[in-house]
Formats: C-alpha cells, structure tokens, sequence
C-alpha cells in the first residue's frame, strides 16, 4: 500500500503512536499506512516554570520516551495539547462544573492551543511544536449547559473540541493542531527520522 503522505514513510517500519486519543489515531491514519497504538500510562509531571510551548514539548517527550523505552525497535509518537488563555494553562476539565468555567471564562475571546510532537527511533529524537490562535463565539449559559451535559467536552484540554458545532467562531492556524495532532509538523518529523533509517 501506497502511503498516503507520498510514499516517504518506511513500510517496514513499526510505528507507535503514544495517545489513547480515538481522534489523534483517526488523524493518524491520514499519513500512515499502519501504526499500533500504546497510550503512556505514566503520571504527567508539569514544570510551571516553562513557557507553555516547551512545557507541551516536555509533556509530549515524557511520553514518547516511556512508551519507546517498551519498543525500542520502534518509532514512537508522542503528543501533547494544551490550551493557554492570558497567564492560565488551561487542561482537562477536572469535572463539569470545571468545564463550564472554563467555557464562559473562553466565550467570546481568543486563546491559543499548543501541541507538542514528540517522534523518536533508534537512531534519533525530534521534538517541535505547533501554534493555531482560536476564537470562540459568544456561548450562552443555555448553550454550555447543553453542550458540557452531552459529555464533549470533558476528555479536552480547554473543556472543547473543534470539531464540535457553535463553539469556535474562528481560527488562524491548522485545524489539525487543534483536535490534538498536528498533521503538517507530524509529516515533516516523520520524514525526517526516516532519513536516518
């Protein structure tokens, strides 16, 4: 089979993505061919001191490594989305009265999501990030009440998906970036580990 990404993948290769995250495998499945899936199952250390953009790094390496330290043969994949509005670092909601904060405290105005990709073989680590600016409509009380007791908004960082209707107005960026997997800076992080195989 023909990889969907122009042929620059490794068929013989073992790819693992390191995320239990049904939309980052279906996002995944848009550029490779075929890749297992073992989600990191360690407890996430955040420093507060890093910048938002090398703490996603930083998440998004610890768990690539764990997973490659259990397949070292293979080429792991590790991400990590976090939503940054003003100083705040906003992570998944801790239950639904989290999520309704969050989502009046975002109604309205602009943050900015922020994965870290994290792509590492035997032969080398990579490490980058993504940036995509999200504006959100104006959501009403009626609104987030509906859309928090319908569930899905409490598996996301910043208590939303975009692939959900009425939420966000507009953004500048990738799409991709936003559901949690960068496909653009995957591609190129691919492509380029493979050079060394």
């Amino acid at each position: 089979m023909p990889s969907p990404a122009g042929g620059i993948f490794t068929t013989d290769m073992k790819y693992i993505l390191a995320s239990a995250s049904p939309r980052r495998k279906e996002l995944l499945s848009q550029i490779l061919p075929s890749f297992d899936v073992v989600p990191a199952t360690g407890e996430e250390k955040v420093n507060m001191s890093l910048f938002p953009d090398r703490m996603a790094c930083a998440l998004a390496e610890h768990k690539c490594d764990e997973v490659f330290e259990k397949y070292p043969s293979a080429t792991v994949i590790g991400c990590d989305t976090i939503v940054v509005f003003g100083n705040e670092i906003l992570g998944k909601p801790k239950d639904r009265d989290d999520a309704k904060r969050t989502l009046k405290m975002l109604s309205g105005k602009t943050h900015s999501v922020i994965t870290g990709v994290c792509v590492r073989n035997r032969y080398n680590k990579l490490v980058d990030f993504d940036r995509t600016e999200v504006k959100f409509n104006v959501l009403t009380d009626e609104f987030i009440d509906l859309y928090v007791a319908g569930g899905s908004p409490l598996d996301k960082a910043g208590s939303y998906g975009i692939q959900d209707g009425g939420v966000v107005k507009e953004y500048f960026g990738n799409y991709t970036n936003v559901v949690g997997l960068p496909l653009p800076l995957i591609k190129k992080l691919l492509g380029k580990i493979s050079e060394d195989i």
